[in-house]
């Protein structure tokens, strides 16, 4: 039976005993950690379709994707405490649910980190092009900086960050901890001076009408549309779930940590929306000239804003750096152009977790054997997995040459969402079928945590436009044919081995603990 097929428990539980690690993290210190996670990306990369999308009321939809990402974060602490030896979905899917449900999660997984290394490639294409204009006045053709969906033929900056940042992988590149902390503080330190810049000088007749396309409209508008497609800004909070094992009195720090950093997060993001709703740009939706609303990411949007920029008016909606273009309407040019080089230096490391990310997902699976193991090889010279970074860094490359940054961002989240989704049932499940287990943090509340989880993901995924909708099951189906042709007949589980490769010595480390090379 599929269903029986489960990776043993104990044999993880074992793993991970032997690399136990030491308890030395605080509430503070684990705050601090899921506010370097989450903050940053989404923000400077998503303020512009979230505006389109619902107007004014985008700073309520941060509260309601940060409040989805909160319950979620809960479950994901149980089950991070109990199998500490990678944080992944697909492990606790596998120990609890079986192998092909948790071949589903891992190919969603995998759907998200591709996608959203994709995302942020754009939104860096959209910075550097800026650049180039704020500091040199060199201007790029407009062919040349966005794909079809945006009025061009082909994104090459696009293309050039996510194929060097996959050369640097390959070649056994990484980003240290202290490297992180530097770019972190570069994030916030920006975000900090767009506030301090931006609500002095707040017009309060922009936040009039306040939900212009309504709380939930159709192709993902309104409100709860706009949630759906901020909850990118929120990925990178399950670096504090993972850190549970790590944590001094994790059933007290953990909580504190997640919602202390969600809350200080969804604050800082309000905050930033507030600057931008409130600045001469305002944030109201860019209708057609008939008066229809256009969608993010579509060619009628593309075409409209060109006929508004030949006019001289370019719409927050519009814009490829929103946080450096408002600033620079309100008349703090050079501080523009500097948040702009924030957001450029930044973002490449972003783009490095997420593929970085993905090689870890396919590198576990391969050893598996759901996958080709010859997919898992790792070099010779360089000591890393560079076949499976080529593939990844092809993928990611090829959709950040010709899609627009709002649609890879919803299809990574639709992905996400699915992975969270089932991190809800296994803590529901495994709480149910091993209730005496011993659990280092259980999720407080389970029985309206874990079905608030639930309906949350469920709706901000019934909230995404319907393209985006669509992949996920497209994905999935043809994640199922792969399974039954290859890893079905391939898997060691299925052949009786029982082993746990998410500790190889050879393997990739999980995003969240990225901090020396992989030759070290």
């Amino acid at each position: 039976m599929i269903f029986g097929r489960v990776k043993s428990l104990d044999a993880i539980l074992r793993t991970a005993e032997k690399k136990s690690l030491h308890r030395s993290l605080g509430a503070i210190q684990l705050t601090l950690l899921g506010v370097g996670a989450i903050i940053g990306t989404g923000i400077f990369v998503l303020t512009s379709e979230a505006a389109q999308k619902a107007g004014p009321g985008m700073m309520i939809s941060f509260v309601i994707a940060g409040a989805v990402c909160a319950v979620a974060a809960l479950c994901y602490s149980e089950l991070a405490s109990m199998l500490p030896v990678s944080g992944s979905a697909y492990t606790y899917s596998y120990a609890v649910m079986g192998e092909m449900l948790a071949w589903l999660v891992g190919w969603a997984l995998v759907l998200e980190y591709a996608v959203a290394a994709s995302a942020v490639s754009v939104g860096w294409s959209g910075y550097f092009v800026g650049q180039l204009r704020g500091w040199f006045g060199i201007e790029l053709p407009p062919e040349l900086i966005a794909g079809p969906f945006g009025g061009g033929i082909i994104n090459l900056p696009a293309v050039f960050i996510a194929l060097l940042i996959t050369g640097l992988l390959i070649r056994g590149t990484t980003e240290s901890a202290r490297v992180n902390a530097v770019l972190v503080a570069i994030k916030v330190t920006a975000l900090t001076v767009f506030i301090v810049l931006a609500l002095p000088v707040m017009k309060m007749e922009n936040f009039e009408p306040f939900t212009p396309m309504g709380w939930a409209g159709n192709n993902g508008a309104g409100v709860i549309g706009a949630a759906a497609s901020i909850f990118f800004a929120y990925v990178g909070f399950d670096a504090v779930s993972t850190a549970a094992e790590e944590t001094k009195n994790p059933q007290r720090n953990v909580p504190i940590g997640l919602i202390g950093s969600l809350a200080i997060c969804t604050i800082f993001y309000m905050l930033v929306a507030a600057g931008a709703i409130g600045s001469p740009l305002g944030s109201q939706p860019v209708m057609s000239a008939m008066g229809e609303w256009l969608a993010p990411g579509s060619a009628g949007l593309s075409a409209r804003c060109t006929e508004l920029s030949a006019l001289g008016h370019e719409p927050l909606s519009c814009s490829k750096e929103a946080l450096a273009h408002v600033l620079r309407e309100i008349g703090y040019l050079n501080f523009g152009n500097l948040i702009g080089l924030a957001a450029f230096l930044a973002l490449p490391s972003v783009i490095l977790v997420m593929i970085y990310g993905q090689t870890r997902m396919f590198f576990v699976m391969s050893r598996d054997g759901l996958l080709p193991e010859k997919l898992s090889t790792v070099h010779p010279k360089w000591k890393t997995p560079h076949i499976i970074t080529a593939i990844t860094g092809i993928g990611v490359t090829l959709a950040a040459a010709f899609l627009p940054v709002g649609k890879l961002a919803d299809i990574a989240n639709a992905g996400t969402l699915a992975a969270f989704l089932a991190v809800a049932v296994c803590v529901v499940v495994l709480r149910r079928r091993e209730p005496n287990r011993h659990r280092p943090f259980r999720t407080p509340a389970l029985w309206l945590v874990a079905p608030a989880t639930v309906i949350g993901c469920v709706g901000l995924y019934l909230s995404l436009p319907f393209e985006a909708q669509m992949v996920l099951p497209v994905w999935g189906g043809v994640g199922l044919l792969l399974y039954f042709a290859y890893g079905y007949r391939a898997s060691h589980v299925g052949r009786g081995l029982v082993e746990v490769h998410e500790t190889d010595a050879d393997a990739p480390l999980p995003p969240h603990e990225v901090e020396k090379p992989f030759n070290a």
